[in-house]
């Protein structure tokens, strides 16, 4: 028998977790989260654990958002990286009518909420240095690991953009530009992807939210959900979120670890390609989170003008 309430939910994951009642001190519902229900777990013995659920099966998702808890666990497990130790990871829906994630809980606050620090450069060294790591992971096929997969970078990544755009009519989300002009610019430019003959695995979401901060650095990376096979290139658009350059400090710090950043003019057109993918799915999940009254015009007009700036980066320039 499924549990019922909230409580029997969260009491039955813990226990699948070998959780005793008697070593959990508080579990506090998570409210910054936009897709998953979390809850932070105390322990009495000082530590902490995030409990993730997805969301039931009635809620409105984009089409790529299936199983992402399944990905998030699978990224944790493969890189080489300060993240998350998953605890146990159930995708049964026998525990529960739903998947779900039980990982350690990182010390540190996240870089978006710390705002700017006086050893910013610093951790943008840091920061290049453990994404070489997370990109030394490489699989066999490109795509989402819980999605389609293809044997080619172009096909898999025409797709997962096409998949955006008919998520965009199907929420009838008004893009800053008609859907057609985005997906014939990005394939006349396609022939540079073929240049991508390894998929490695990509975060994809790499903003500072993702990024907790200790003290003395960095202590992790989080949120791994929308991860994929592919261009360890593609990373670069989180990375540089809002802005149109590589900052120096990361750049170095992703050399020093044996990273390869290459610059030439079919890194620069993926990359801006890669920088609209990201806009696309920003602009459109905004629909289904329900992220669409006046108090959120602000940010989606922001996201709006920065894919036209990737638009503007791919088209023919007239003198």
């Amino acid at each position: 028998m499924q549990p019922d309430s909230v409580l029997d939910r969260r009491a039955a994951i813990l226990a699948a977790a070998r959780i005793a009642p008697d070593l959990v001190k508080s579990a506090t519902r998570l409210g910054n989260t936009t897709f998953n229900t979390a809850y932070r777990v105390r322990l009495t013995d000082g530590s902490g654990l995030l409990v993730k659920i997805a969301p039931g099966p009635d809620t409105p998702t984009m089409a790529y958002e299936h199983d992402l808890l399944r990905t998030e666990a699978l990224f944790y497990r493969t890189v080489t990286a300060p993240v998350p130790r998953v605890l146990t990871a159930d995708f049964s829906r026998r525990v529960i009518d739903r998947d779900f994630l039980v990982m350690t809980e990182l010390p540190g606050d996240s870089w978006h909420d710390l705002g700017t620090r006086p050893d910013h450069d610093h951790l943008r060294h840091q920061l290049g240095g453990i994404v070489a790591g997370v990109h030394r992971s490489t699989g066999t096929t490109f795509g989402y690991p819980h999605g389609e997969q293809s044997s080619t970078w172009r096909s898999a990544f025409l797709a997962m953009v096409e998949s955006i755009l008919r998520d965009a009519d199907r929420f009838a989300v008004t893009l800053p530009r008609p859907a057609d002009r985005i997906r014939g610019l990005l394939i006349d430019h396609a022939h540079a992807l073929d240049e991508v003959t390894t998929p490695v695995l990509v975060h994809f979401d790499l903003w500072n939210g993702n990024i907790l901060l200790g003290p003395h650095g960095i202590t992790g990376l989080i949120d791994a959900e929308r991860a994929f096979w592919g261009d360890p290139l593609a990373d670069l658009a989180s990375l540089t979120l809002f802005r149109d350059h590589i900052d120096e400090p990361f750049r170095t710090g992703y050399l020093d670890a044996g990273g390869t950043l290459r610059t030439d003019q079919a890194a620069t057109r993926r990359l801006a390609m890669y920088r609209c993918h990201l806009y696309l799915i920003m602009l459109v999940e905004t629909a289904p989170r329900g992220h669409v009254g006046p108090e959120h015009r602000p940010m989606t007009t922001l996201i709006g003008r920065h894919l036209v700036r990737a638009m503007a980066a791919l088209e023919p320039r007239t003198v």
